[in-house]
């Protein structure tokens, strides 16, 4: 890695752990709302992220499985969630989606050879959340509440989500052929990690501009 991307990299951890410690002080607002599962998210992915720069220190575990079958299915299954569970109050759309996606999962685990990262199930994953991410937009758009959109929430995580899923789509999906340009690598691997930063900050933000309502 370049010089910025190291520091990108931590800043991003570091960042993590401050949406989570956000969540954590404005948890007493939330506690009888859904939207303390959000917190519950942001704090487990922070400890992801520590297990992943550092769990090689004490302990003996392989990286990429971690990465593929655990916090990358947990990622998209919860913003599956908020989605179409909560914000669209469509729980069979949630379910639905959520199967789709664990099948691709098996499907890549059988007839993909690049494992880094699982291309096929998370470009899967992927192509879902731009579908919620475009009928969260439209539903905003069309909100009543639209001159107030700096108090929704979900303005901030789904700004968030695109910048980062949707925006590192492409990365993902045709890293196997990316990586051997490493000009254009590079570029693209710094655009992921700063997304990441400007995702975790919005998260952090809807909870302090955000109405969270139950």
């Amino acid at each position: 890695m370049t010089e910025l991307e190291i520091i990108l990299q931590n800043s991003l951890i570091w960042v993590e752990g401050l949406a989570a410690l956000v969540s954590i002080l404005y948890y007493p607002k939330i506690k009888n709302q859904y939207w303390k599962y959000f917190s519950y998210y942001l704090i487990l992915m922070f400890l992801c992220e520590v297990m992943g720069k550092w769990g090689e220190n004490f302990i003996d575990y392989n990286k990429q499985n971690f990465y593929n079958y655990f916090v990358i299915p947990i990622e998209f299954i919860f913003f599956f969630w908020i989605y179409a569970a909560k914000s669209f109050a469509k729980p069979k759309l949630f379910y639905v989606i959520s199967v789709l996606y664990l099948l691709s999962l098996v499907f890549g685990e059988v007839f993909s050879t690049k494992k880094i990262i699982m291309s096929f199930s998370y470009t899967f994953g992927c192509l879902i959340l731009m579908g919620l991410v475009i009928m969260e937009y439209y539903k905003q758009i069309n909100s009543s509440d639209i001159l107030s959109f700096n108090k929704n929430p979900m303005f901030y995580i789904n700004l968030g989500v695109t910048l980062f899923y949707i925006g590192t789509l492409p990365f993902w999906t045709f890293f196997a052929y990316i990586k051997d340009y490493r000009d254009i690598y590079h570029i693209y691997f710094s655009y992921f990690l700063i997304s990441g930063i400007v995702m975790y900050l919005l998260f952090s933000i809807s909870f302090i501009w955000g109405k969270q309502s139950s």
